[in-house]
Parts: structure tokens; sequence; C-alpha cells
């Protein structure tokens, strides 16, 4: 397999320097390039057109956010991790909004920032544990209550959801609906889509909250 190109952004130099030691550890991961602001990031993704780009959120000129937005638009095949210190529900939904595929905390560990890496570079969106709880508890609190997230999905997403929250494989889904692995792969796809989850500890802990599940799973 070929490596996983990155690109680093963040307006502090030592911070930089500490995720440039770090991926330099990972297998496979290579840094082609790193800049301080969001206007060279965009200019760097384009011409560069790295496989991932760690983008901090806060950054002089244009933000990442902002950032994030601009390079999901002109180079749609790079994907995009905000680096941020904040886990506010508010950040994160602007960051998923903008098109990032992950959010990562800055006190993430080497392994979680690894895994997120990864991830992300397969095609998968990344929310680390602390924000994805975050989102589950803005959709536990909005108007319609625990229907209200619920409400959006088909008898089929809601059976995938329960299944999920048990724990099973996606060839177990599969066999026990009678189904294709890539159908089941589709509707979690649309259902993490729906409900603004994208791993699959935030839709256990959803599942949990709203009673498909028992909460001592």
């Amino acid at each position: 397999m070929s490596a996983i190109r990155v690109l680093l952004a963040d307006d502090h130099a030592l911070v930089r320097s500490g995720l440039r030691m770090i991926l330099e550890k990972f297998d496979g991961v290579q840094i082609v390039g790193e800049t301080a602001d969001g206007r060279e990031a965009l200019a760097l993704a384009e011409s560069l057109r790295p496989d991932v780009v760690l983008l901090d959120i806060s950054m002089p000129d244009v933000n990442g956010i902002e950032t994030a937005a601009r390079i999901r638009k002109r180079v749609p095949e790079t994907r995009v991790v905000i680096l941020s210190m904040h886990a506010a529900e508010e950040y994160v939904a602007q960051a998923l909004r903008a098109g990032a595929s992950g959010y990562l905390l800055k006190d993430a560990t080497p392994t979680e920032l690894e895994f997120a890496l990864r991830a992300v570079a397969r095609g998968e969106t990344y929310l680390c544990p602390r924000v994805s709880g975050a989102v589950v508890e803005k959709f536990l609190q909005s108007a319609d209550g625990a229907a209200g997230p619920l409400g959006a999905l088909t008898p089929r997403q809601r059976e995938i959801l329960r299944l999920i929250a048990e724990g099973r494989s996606t060839k177990q889904m599969a066999a026990q609906l009678g189904v294709s692995v890539k159908t089941v792969e589709t509707h979690r796809a649309l259902l993490m889509d729906r409900l603004g989850i994208h791993d699959v500890a935030g839709l256990v802990r959803l599942a949990v909250r709203v009673g498909i599940v028992p909460g001592d799973r």
C-alpha cells in the first residue's frame, strides 16, 4: 500500500514539531509539507494533493473551519482532520458542515492520532470519544427529545442501529438480515450521516439512552 501523505497546518511551531515527531514514527505515513496559516494550507493542499490535512482550528488569516471548507471544495479527494482544544458541540458541528472528515482534540494520545489518521485515509469519519459524546447529548437535548434523531431513520436503519449496539459485525448483520455486506455498509453510512454520529461508540451510547438496547451492554 502507498504511504498516507499528510500536510500539517498549525500556527504553533512547537506543536507542528511535536506532530511531526509523532507522525514520523508511524509506518506508512509521509509528511509532505507544513504551514502556519490557513491560506497557505489551502495553497499547499492544491499543489501537493495530500491524502490528509491535519488542520488546527485556530489559525491567523483564515481559520481552520473556513480552510477545511475551501480544501474540500477545491481538493475534494483530500480528507481533513480538525485539531482543536474545544470539545463543545458547536465547534464539532461547524467542522462537519465544513466537510471535515475527523475531529481530534489536542490532548489525544499518539495511538488515537494514528487510529484517526488511518480511519480517515480509508474514507471513514472519525470523532474522538469526548466529541462524539457531545454530539449525542446535543441530539438528546433537541426539542423532540430522544425521538428526535430516531425520527429521521427508516425502520431498516433503526434495526441496523440496534444490531450495531448489540456488537454484531457487518457480516453477522448481513447474514441475520439476509442482505449483502455492501448493503449493510450502505445502511450504516446513511444512518451515521442522518444522526451526525460518525463512530460506533457514539451510536451505542445513543441506542442505550433511547432504550433500543439495555444499558448494561
